[in-house]
């Protein structure tokens, strides 16, 4: 029967196993996260100069993790990067650097959306009272961008925690691949398993990835109201 397969899931420590593994996969969602925020606000903030050698670095950097899929990016650094420079790096930590730039490179984009988006007078009056570049950017322009790039940035967080499931394919033990080790292990004594285990994953995925969808929701009608 169908319904008996549901105890694949709760077999042993199986249910314990699967948490063990969504705890792997926000590890590497939270940190890239972090990461990318910091680095998205500089690469953001370098895309409002007039320099046209960093305006073409940065835009090819976004074009490359625009273009290339994040599946290939981990591929490159995992089996390409690690092999050429004769490096062991663990499977977490390639999923985090590549995790970190594709974030740095969209929260780029979205750092030069908000702030290009604030009025033009503000910076020319800013300049009229004499602040520097950068008081400019500190007291000014922001304060005001943050505001702006808050749900934007919720939604990127959201998309990182659901693109994490790609790092199974590099051997990493997340959520998706202890699913499966589950789903292997039980394909004999419970033939519906796979349908009960990734139930349950969705699930585990929906619980961190729905509250975050509300909040951006709520903040995006909020300020523009």
């Amino acid at each position: 029967m169908q319904s008996l397969g549901i105890r694949a899931v709760f077999e042993g420590k199986n249910f314990e196993r699967l948490f063990q593994g969504l705890f792997v996969t926000v590890e590497i969602a939270l940190i890239s996260i972090i990461i990318a925020f910091i680095l998205g606000i500089l690469i953001g903030l370098s895309r409002t100069t007039k320099s046209k050698p960093i305006l073409i670095i940065n835009r090819i950097y976004l074009e490359l993790f625009r273009i290339i899929p994040t599946l290939v990016w981990l591929f490159i650094f995992y089996f390409g990067v690690t092999t050429a420079l004769s490096i062991d790096i663990s499977g977490i930590s390639i999923s985090i650097i590549v995790f970190s730039l594709w974030g740095a490179a969209e929260m780029g984009d979205i750092v030069r959306g908000a702030l290009q988006s604030l009025p033009k007078h503000q910076i020319e009056s800013a300049k009229a009272l004499g602040l520097n570049y950068f008081q400019l950017y500190r007291y000014v322009l922001i304060p005001q961008a943050l505001r702006r790039m808050l749900p934007g940035t919720i939604n990127l967080a959201t998309r990182m925690v659901k693109t994490t499931s790609l790092v199974v394919l590099i051997g990493v033990i997340d959520v998706v691949k202890v699913g499966q080790q589950i789903i292997e292990s039980s394909r004999f004594t419970f033939p519906t398993a796979s349908f009960w285990v990734y139930g349950s994953i969705f699930i585990l995925y929906f619980i961190v990835c729905y509250p975050l969808s509300q909040i951006s929701k709520k903040l995006e009608t909020k300020w523009n109201s």
